[in-house]
């Protein structure tokens, strides 16, 4: 399923690309990097919380407009070093020149982590501004991609977007440019979160027609608060379906009961990708481990081949 040969990483450790190959369903969890201390309590109570479950992998963000890299490289080179699981370190375009970019590939390195997810990243000023490159940077993702490449034996996985990028003037274009990214020598995507089976399908049916052959992991995030999904929905340009606003205003006022809803959905959700083929899912935990473990239970992926 892997784009190209993908190098196991020092010590036996198998890349992402290469545990996607194996046949197996993948789940990963992604997380947030934390603001103060407390935060970073959480997101480590989190994190050991579901270490027993096994993911192929976890990753922890950038902030927004590329805050918070180098809190995000050292959480990322701690959880390589003082945990079980594989990490994945993310990358960014943003407010970073070219030479500032290898050295956080070098800092990933040294810290043991060969599993990179290579993104352009939101404009500086936020959605819905102009994309301002740094004058000494790079303009889009796929000549990040070729970069972590040119710096040793990565893996490196890429952004996908089921309904689009905010920015792509059509669907075509959008599978043309995650095309561009494999060509690159992406090894995986991992997509933007998303609410209906559909369009993941489809957009994995386009990529195809454009030579994309590396698995297109589709990412989930569990509703768990209404207005904060909403929020979420409307930075990243996801559609929240008629359907689902409806079922959450019926609940609107009783957080348990939005929380229950978000559960159900995000597991009916994962149930109908993972029948369709889906090489498996990437949840949005939002630092807590609870909602992912019920899915987790409620999907039995402990017992998916």
């Amino acid at each position: 399923m892997a784009h190209g040969v993908a190098t196991s990483m020092p010590g036996g450790a198998l890349t992402v690309a290469e545990l996607l190959a194996s046949g197996r369903h993948s789940w990963s969890f992604e997380f947030f990097p934390p603001k103060s201390d407390e935060g970073e309590r959480q997101l480590w109570q989190a994190l050991r919380e579901l270490e027993g479950l096994t993911p192929t992998f976890v990753s922890v963000t950038y902030g927004a407009g590329g805050s918070t890299r180098d809190r995000t490289v050292r959480l990322t080179g701690e959880i390589a070093a003082a945990t079980t699981l594989t990490p994945v370190g993310h990358l960014t375009c943003v407010g970073a020149s070219a030479a500032e970019l290898r050295r956080v590939v070098g800092q990933y390195a040294g810290a043991g982590v060969r599993n990179v997810l290579a993104l352009r990243g939101d404009p500086p000023g936020g959605l819905g501004t102009p994309w301002l490159p740094h004058p000494g940077g790079l303009q889009h993702a796929d000549e990040l991609v070729s970069l972590v490449k040119s710096l040793g034996d990565f893996c490196v996985g890429v952004a996908a977007f089921p309904e689009g990028h905010p920015e792509s003037p059509d669907l075509d274009a959008d599978a043309r440019m995650l095309a561009r990214k494999v060509a690159a020598g992406a090894d995986f995507a991992v997509t933007q979160f998303f609410f209906e089976a559909a369009p993941y399908f489809r957009l994995v049916e386009r990529a195809a027609r454009y030579g994309c052959s590396v698995p297109i992991v589709p990412g989930l995030m569990p509703v768990t608060n209404a207005s904060q999904i909403k929020r979420f929905s409307e930075l990243s340009g996801t559609a929240l379906p008629h359907w689902l606003v409806d079922r959450l205003h019926a609940v609107e006022d009783d957080p348990a009961a939005v929380r229950s809803l978000g559960v159900e959905m995000a597991t009916e959700l994962g149930q109908q990708l993972l029948d369709g083929g889906a090489p498996g899912l990437h949840l949005y935990t939002l630092n807590r481990s609870t909602a992912t473990r019920e899915i987790y239970a409620n999907l039995d992926l402990a017992r998916r081949p």
